[in-house]
């Protein structure tokens, strides 16, 4: 397969795992409605003009022509109007309560949505969101302990053969003159390191990891060390001294700084390394955490994408990231290596696994922002009604009934018109400052 193809096939993929994630997130919704009585008349995967459908029951289940999306349509969503509090005529609160009421028959106002209990209310809505944070579990969990990580290991690919006067800089051959970008024999070539060594320990420290080595070798400077290789199946105890050398340090806003660091000159083998089970819960919650700490920041993290767009400060590479951003994230780690055999299939399949993983709780985290038209919103009516409810109770008050959500509407527009400027922003940020 061509690196053009797998590029191609990384993004079908990634389509197509999104619309599966959309057409699950919906199922969570519409299963439990059903399950309470409501009438569900829709349910799409898409948007735009209709590709295909078929009718069962009273729901007409298909798939529209633009996968940026889908939904369930429940019935009764909006309650309504109070006694003595009607709408304005002609109003976008007074079409959307008709509409939201227009398609239940006069025997069938009890299985409006707004009638539900409130638990109830809560289980619909609140389906869609789990659903996806149970996707987005899995998918890692899969990613980390089952296919494993691409992760550098404590064996040796290469062992460079002379100094560089700087990190990355041009040289092959080893030059007397310390002006030369390769200016003497690499610290590893005169310890006697060769590719394939496994490194055992580092001074006495056990280097099970290649993390572990390059924190051995951060903490011993450029002192000599004594280093037990394994090779050929003998160890064997080797005396490496390490030199400085100027290094680029990106730091966590992005600025980049030369600092001088000890170096030996190793690079470490890569393979697919399973996750111990022990270790999976605490990664998978740690993913959880940045994805909501990522939301609660968002107007900070677009104000960084902006920057970067304009070239103001370099792209974060924990930024927001739109789906022209993802589609080429997964076109990169689908054709990665292709061609090459570099990178294994399975460091592809984990990689991809995890990227549909943070999807999903990228939609989890977004879903409970608690503003119509997302499902925080519904979620977060329901919860103010059940404390309405709960209030009057313990005053021996009468029930204050539905709390009124269609009065939030003209709000959700506003956020709807802020996600749509969002998206194009982001979209442009991926294309003029791509990660």
């Amino acid at each position: 397969m061509s690196p053009t193809l797998a590029y191609i096939l990384g993004i079908i993929v990634l389509i197509a795992g999104l619309a599966i994630s959309v057409a699950l997130h919906e199922l969570g919704h519409m299963v439990p409605a059903k399950r309470f009585g409501v009438k569900v008349p829709e349910y799409f995967i898409g948007f735009g003009p209709r590709i295909w459908s078929i009718r069962r029951g009273e729901t007409e289940y298909g798939v529209k022509a633009i996968w940026l999306g889908g939904y369930v349509k429940l019935l009764g969503m909006l309650p309504p109007a109070r006694p003595g509090r009607p709408d304005k005529p002609g109003s976008m609160v007074a079409e959307a309560r008709e509409e939201a009421l227009a398609e239940l028959g006069p025997d069938e106002q009890d299985r409006a949505f707004y009638r539900l209990s409130v638990p109830r209310k809560l289980l619909v809505m609140a389906g869609g969101i789990l659903t996806n944070l149970v996707l987005g579990i899995v998918c890692l969990a899969l990613a980390l302990g089952a296919v494993g990580q691409y992760t550098a290991t404590s064996t040796l690919s290469s062992v460079e053969p002379c100094v560089p006067a700087a990190v990355g800089a041009p040289g092959s051959q080893c030059a007397s003159d310390s002006s030369d970008s390769a200016s003497s024999v690499s610290p590893a070539v005169a310890a006697g390191m060769r590719a394939g060594d496994e490194i055992v320990s580092w001074n006495g420290v056990p280097t099970p990891a290649w993390a572990d080595i390059q924190a051995a070798i951060r903490s011993g400077g450029t002192e000599p060390a004594d280093v037990v290789v394994r090779r050929d199946g003998t160890e064997t105890t080797l005396s490496v001294t390490p030199v400085e050398v100027e290094r680029t340090v990106t730091a966590a806003d992005g600025s980049a700084s030369t600092e001088l660091r000890p170096y030996v000159g190793i690079e470490p083998r890569a393979r697919t390394v399973r996750v111990a089970p022990s270790r999976v819960p605490g990664e998978v919650a740690t993913a959880v955490g940045q994805t909501l700490k990522a939301i609660i920041t968002l107007p900070v993290g677009l104000y960084h994408s902006v920057a970067a767009g304009l070239g103001l400060e370099e792209r974060r590479a924990d930024g927001l990231v739109s789906l022209v951003g993802v589609g080429r994230i997964a076109g990169e780690v689908s054709s990665e290596g292709v061609g090459t055999g570099t990178v294994p299939f399975s460091a592809r399949l984990s990689s991809m696994l995890s990227l549909l993983g943070s999807l999903n709780l990228a939609l989890f985290a977004f879903n409970l922002v608690p503003l119509l038209p997302l499902d925080g919103g519904h979620v977060a009516g329901a919860c103010w009604e059940g404390l309405r409810r709960l209030r009057a109770r313990w005053r021996d008050r009468p029930d204050p009934g539905h709390v009124d959500t269609a009065r939030m509407l003209p709000v959700g527009q506003v956020v709807f018109v802020a996600l749509i400027v969002m998206a194009v922003v982001l979209i442009w940020v991926d294309v003029v400052a791509p990660f």
